[in-house]
């Protein structure tokens, strides 16, 4: 990689902020904009555009299955210079361990990662994690200055019934200027106006148009999400037009096959196809996360840092060098980020598992489903008369009505077992130790047998994804703390992409089937979810019974 010690660059400047592009030069020294020459001179034809880098203003990297550094080497090339990145994944495994593991980590790579204090680990109460984060563990990390802001407040009931836990955590965030990032999904009317009031000013859970409205309206950030398993840009970005300052994108999860592909760049590219406004998107891309959360990413001013991009039009956007500190990152689609090898942490506890530890005993009554939805976290709630033989609840295959299990990995507790619909699966079972938020091991599947062996492979690997069908087996092996792999970026994306075929193959009709599978455990979207102890009902934020 060059020098970034001094250097010019030249091109039509896109200025973002004062909304104009002119051709100019720009004088780096130290890794920073020492000045810019040519203001005044219009655009210039056959010169590339300089644009400010894009940043992710909310990303789990762990959902990336890549250590930071590696995460980088794929997303540098799509123009990310920078994230606001909530290590809530690991910290659910490891406590504020794995907090400074991915701190660390990240360290090692020119791509300007932002970390926050994860504020809800375990999500709820009702989880079983492997780390936890109390107030004063919250606020040890908040005092730290590479810890940019409290992360996303999941635990909305809390905030909604003056949790004092939930509240101190807020409260440390606001003494010491951090932002408080929110999670908030169909929360609205004074429920909202209550939880904006307690400090909370962004949210990136909105799925509809009016739900977003309400949100910007009532003054908060908009994360418009598009990742692996939630996809929200169509149904929001018509707000980018009256709504621009308030407004950023963010993948949330972004599995790694995906990120080969694209990134924040690829949702610019979506917005000016329909006719939005080049500065309005670029002001969302790259412009408001810096400001919202004070980060020190260049937006291409005098005294910034020269993180920037060179681009050959102004419509497909095509990337030619990344600059990050004035260091060149990327060219031509390369990235010349330097692979490192990860050190492993982990955590990982239980013992191989039964199918008979599978079966479920049939009960009086109706039985709840877990209806799962393509491209969305909530699900919703069917009700099935249950299939019983020998007084015990089989699988129907004939209505889609399979079963899913979760092992907590933590300890050698009994599994919990429910009903779930749309995986579409045939025959083979499905499983991860990728879900969300505590990381237990989560599977679905046609067979008790099949789930048990998919579960198995998980556990022997101590982490990863897998595929158990007949005779059949493959898994990739997720050894940093069961979320992330210690190997290159795109053989990663493969293997990953492998195991998404074989799913398909079994008969998943999902776009994403291990996305949506690793958020079928989440106990803080709604409606059903399944959680250590059972089926879990959100709204009432209790467990309930299968039957009712």
């Amino acid at each position: 990689m060059q020098s970034a010690t001094e250097r010019e660059i030249s091109g039509n400047i896109v200025d973002v902020l004062s909304e104009r592009i002119y051709y100019g030069t720009l004088v780096i020294q130290n890794g920073r904009i020492a000045d810019i020459r040519g203001i005044n001179e219009p655009a210039r034809d056959g010169q590339p555009f300089l644009f400010p880098g894009f940043v992710d203003a909310h990303v789990h990297i762990e959902s990336s299955m890549l250590a930071p550094t590696e995460f980088a080497r794929l997303a540098v090339v799509h123009g990310t210079v920078a994230t606001v990145s909530d290590p809530h994944e690991i910290a659910n495994v490891l406590g504020a361990a794995g907090v400074w593991y991915m701190v660390e980590n990240a360290e090692q790579s020119p791509l300007k990662f932002h970390f926050g204090a994860p504020s809800c680990v375990p999500a709820t109460p009702f989880d079983r994690s492997g780390g936890t984060l109390n107030s004063k563990q919250v606020a040890e990390l908040l005092d730290d200055d590479r810890i940019k802001y409290l992360s996303e407040m999941m635990n909305f009931p809390g905030v909604l019934h003056d949790d004092p836990e939930v509240l101190a955590k807020i409260a440390a965030a606001k003494e010491r200027g951090k932002p408080v990032d929110g999670h908030a999904p169909q929360v609205r009317g004074d429920a909202l106006a209550k939880y904006i009031a307690a400090g909370i000013s962004t949210d990136h859970e909105s799925r509809s148009y009016d739900e977003g409205l309400e949100k910007l309206q009532r003054g908060m950030k908009l994360l418009i999400r598009e990742g692996s398993a939630a996809k929200d840009f169509e149904a929001l970005h018509p707000l980018i037009v009256d709504f621009p300052q308030q407004c950023m994108f963010c993948s949330d999860d972004k599995h790694p096959d995906e990120l080969t592909h694209g990134h924040i760049n690829q949702l610019v590219r979506r917005g000016l196809a329909k006719g939005l406004d080049l500065f309005k998107l670029l002001q969302v891309a790259c412009v408001n996360p810096v400001q919202h959360y004070g980060l020190d990413v260049g937006l291409l001013q005098i005294g910034d840092a020269a993180d920037f991009l060179e681009v050959d039009n102004l419509t497909e956007l095509n990337i030619g060098r990344v600059f990050i500190d004035g260091q060149v990152v990327c060219e031509n689609g390369t990235s010349l980020l330097p692979r490192i090898e990860p050190t492993i942490v982990n955590q990982f506890q239980t013992e191989l598992r039964t199918a008979d530890e599978f079966i479920v005993k049939a009960q009086p009554g109706i039985l709840q489903v877990i209806e799962a939805i393509g491209g969305q976290l909530i699900t919703k709630r069917v009700r099935r008369q249950a299939r019983i033989k020998n007084g015990q609840v089989l699988i129907d295959l004939d209505r889609d009505v399979l079963k899913i299990a979760l092992v907590d990995r933590y300890t050698g507790s009994p599994p919990s077992v429910a009903f779930v619909r749309n995986f579409g699966l045939k025959h083979g079972a499905i499983a991860s130790s990728v879900s969300h938020d505590s990381h237990n091991i989560i599977a679905v599947g046609t067979s008790d047998e099949e789930i048990a062996r998919a579960i198995n492979l998980v556990i022997e690997a101590k982490g990863g994804i897998s595929v158990a069908a007949g005779e059949r087996t493959d898994l990739l092996p997720l050894p940093i703390a069961g979320l992330m792999s210690n190997g290159e970026g795109h053989e990663v994306a493969a293997a990953y992409a492998r195991l998404d075929g074989l799913a398909k193959e079994l008969g998943s009709k999902l776009a994403a089937p291990f996305m949506t599978l690793s958020f079928m455990a989440l106990t803080v979207i709604p409606e059903l979810k399944l959680g250590p102890e059972g089926l879990f009902d959100v709204a009432k934020f209790s467990y309930v019974s299968l039957f009712e």
